[in-house]
């Protein structure tokens, strides 16, 4: 069985014979080299599925599912809380909390967020690769941006909220991992928490400040050590 693996956002099963878009089509018979009756898997939220090419016709993949591989994905609910920063590390950030199971991204707008708009289209493309190689199943979800207080609002009491702050003395991150809550990373913009948001997150009920270095990183480094932190304590 190849190990390509390709995202198909519509209802996949036993037997469907149906076409891949023309993207999709292009990477698999022209940079792959995938030929009829040669195999690849399709996934989505629901599963995995073994297929193989039926046709090519005009250079679109005409395909017919062949096997279920595996069930829906129980994962742990890890969501980024996070301010949108320059392309280029931003691009990298969430590339790589996607391969290290996040599964909900929420940008949020901060007093000093200096990248206030975000290319949703580009990000969730990012996504959907980093899920397609990363052997995952489920696509993490993108939020549209939104301002501190209404985040913390909206999931009053539903979340534990993992600060990373380096004016906390404590070192350790204590989660209840039978408590069915998401775990929420939250990440500053590149100039910081202003004192009045620090003081916001402070007061949130279930918050879980943690020092995770002595010294100051940037956003996309904090982002892949918090959220390897989390998912090390979840998994023991």
């Amino acid at each position: 069985m190849s190990n390509i693996r390709l995202f198909f956002p519509e209802s996949l099963s036993l037997n469907l014979e149906s076409k891949l878009d023309k993207s999709q089509s292009h990477y698999l018979t022209k940079v792959m080299r995938i030929k009829i009756d040669e195999g690849f898997s399709l996934f989505n939220n629901n599963g995995e599925w073994s297929a193989k090419i039926h046709q090519i016709s005009k250079g679109i993949v005409e395909f017919i599912v062949t096997e279920k591989l595996r069930q829906k994905e129980n994962t742990k609910d890890i969501w980024l809380a996070f301010s949108p920063i320059k392309p280029n590390y931003f691009n990298f950030m969430i590339q790589k909390a996607t391969e290290l199971g996040v599964t909900k991204f929420i940008p949020i707008i901060f007093d000093r967020t200096i990248v206030r708009k975000i290319n949703k289209e580009r990000l969730e493309k990012i996504i959907i690769e980093a899920t397609e190689q990363s052997n995952r199943i489920n696509v993490p979800i993108l939020e549209k941006p939104q301002n501190l207080k209404n985040f913390l609002n909206k999931n009053s009491k539903k979340i534990d909220l993992v600060f990373t702050d380096l004016n906390t003395s404590k070192t350790n991150l204590e989660i209840n991992k039978k408590a069915n809550k998401p775990i929420c990373a939250i990440i500053g913009p590149e100039g910081d928490f202003s004192e009045n948001e620090r003081k916001q997150i402070l007061n949130f009920e279930g918050v879980k400040p943690i020092k995770i270095n002595e010294n100051i990183l940037r956003a996309e480094t904090a982002t892949i050590s918090v959220i390897s932190i989390i998912n090390y304590i979840i998994n023991l």
